[in-house]
């Protein structure tokens, strides 16, 4: 059985590529195998989905229609213009902005909130927005593990290491794993420079965009408001990110409605929602559950302790490296859960601290997401958007930008905590 299931796993994926357009039919099909054979019993079903993403998203999405009908997309599309020399800059900038929200609330909010932005940017500037919404996507990931309440992973690491929120920033006398991230960060910017050196277009902006209605960023803010402040709550539900943006969505909605009376707006906005990302989402969450029953992730953790042995800088390496290659084909919340305990364990045997390994871990498993436009959920969204507005993004297209933002990421994490906590 589990050999059967990494077949189809792998079998996925091949289809995955090569059927762009069938992803969400290709997703849901397999993991309803999944289900029908017993490889996930139909009773974890239910547990299997992350209702709080799909919420996210789809409380988001609610709101992203009326965002951009605003022009407050447009507005700050005019003001990122006057400060950026050429199309380079701009998506560079872009992609910083992102990055920074993204280290305060969720990878996705954030890709749903800064991506209409970009779009706004190059229907202005007339260009392929397919390499920006990228950018954008893999900004949002990388910094997902740079604060506690940056990304699900983060949170989970806290809780199993008790650390707050300032051990991100400084512990045990040394930098934490905030300054790896931001290093990372600050690396893609010449990795943009090379990949973008041909946009070289001047941008101006002549005219500045009146918003029409404040209500819809309002809500977007609320977003970014709720989210931090729910971070710091102690053993708070699962779901509760996704409550979050579901109630900012369903208000924000409702006060469109009542102010206009218009129904015919309301019912064009729940039927343009981006379906195909969220059945997508579905069948992912639904088949990385099911390889995770029947054991492979357990197989992959036992397979990194083993490779390791007592040496500190192999079993480091093979944490960092092996955790990008498995985060960029498997949701790295269930590898993150299994692999705490276990590197626990291998540095108890070492007789060393674990943060090294711990860190090693977050930053390989948060940053591997990028490599693939299937690797994250925040991906995913954008991939969806993109889709939305006319543009299909391939393995191909994705990986131009996603790896070397990966490689460059992870290489300087990687050295400055080997220098910083061996």
């Amino acid at each position: 059985m589990k050999i059967a299931a990494i077949v189809m796993f792998i079998a996925m994926y091949v289809l995955l590529i090569a059927l762009p357009k069938k992803r969400a039919i290709v997703a849901l099909i397999t993991a309803a195998i999944f289900v029908i054979t017993g490889i996930l019993p139909f009773t974890k079903l239910p547990t299997a989905i992350d209702w709080n993403v799909l919420l996210m998203i789809l409380g988001t999405l609610l709101l992203v229609d009326y965002f951009i009908e605003s022009k407050m997309p447009n507005f700050v599309a005019d003001k990122l213009l006057e400060i950026s020399p050429n199309v380079m800059w701009v998506t560079i900038l872009m992609s910083l902005f992102s990055g920074i929200i993204s280290a305060f609330i969720d990878n996705v909010a954030t890709l749903l909130m800064v991506a209409p932005v970009g779009l706004a940017v190059c229907k202005k500037l007339k260009i392929n927005p397919v390499p920006m919404i990228i950018s954008i996507a893999v900004s949002s990931n990388l910094q997902g593990a740079a604060t506690l309440v940056g990304d699900t992973t983060s949170i989970m690491l806290a809780s199993y290491a008790r650390m707050d929120f300032n051990d991100f920033f400084w512990m045990n006398g040394r930098p934490g794993i905030f300054f790896a991230v931001e290093l990372g960060a600050l690396v893609t910017i010449p990795i943009m420079m090379i990949l973008f050196r041909k946009d070289k277009e001047p941008v101006n902006s002549t005219e500045t965009t009146k918003v029409e209605d404040y209500v819809p960023t309002i809500m977007m803010i609320a977003h970014v408001v709720f989210l931090v402040i729910a971070s710091f709550i102690p053993e708070k539900p699962e779901i509760t990110n996704g409550v979050i943006c579901m109630a900012c969505g369903v208000i924000g909605m409702a006060w469109e409605y009542f102010k206009d009376h218009d129904k015919e707006r309301a019912v064009n906005v729940i039927k343009n929602l981006d379906y195909d990302t969220l059945l997508l989402l579905t069948g992912l969450f639904t088949v990385i559950a099911g390889i995770t029953e029947i054991g492979v992730i357990d197989d992959l953790a036992g397979f990194i302790a083993a490779a390791g042995g007592d040496n500190l800088f192999v079993m480091f390496t093979i944490v960092v490296w092996l955790s990008v290659l498995i985060s960029a084909f498997i949701d790295n919340i269930p590898y993150v859960a299994t692999m705490l305990p276990v590197l626990q364990g291998v540095t108890l045997a070492m007789g060393t601290e674990p943060f090294l390994l711990y860190f090693g871990l977050l930053c390989g498993a948060t940053l591997g997401g990028n490599i693939t436009p299937v690797g994250a959920s925040c991906n995913i969204a954008g991939v969806g958007m993109l889709r939305k507005e006319g543009y299909e993004v391939s393995f191909r297209d994705f990986a131009r930008i996603g790896i070397p933002f990966t490689l460059a990421a992870v290489i300087s994490a990687y050295i400055f905590l080997w220098v910083f906590w061996r």
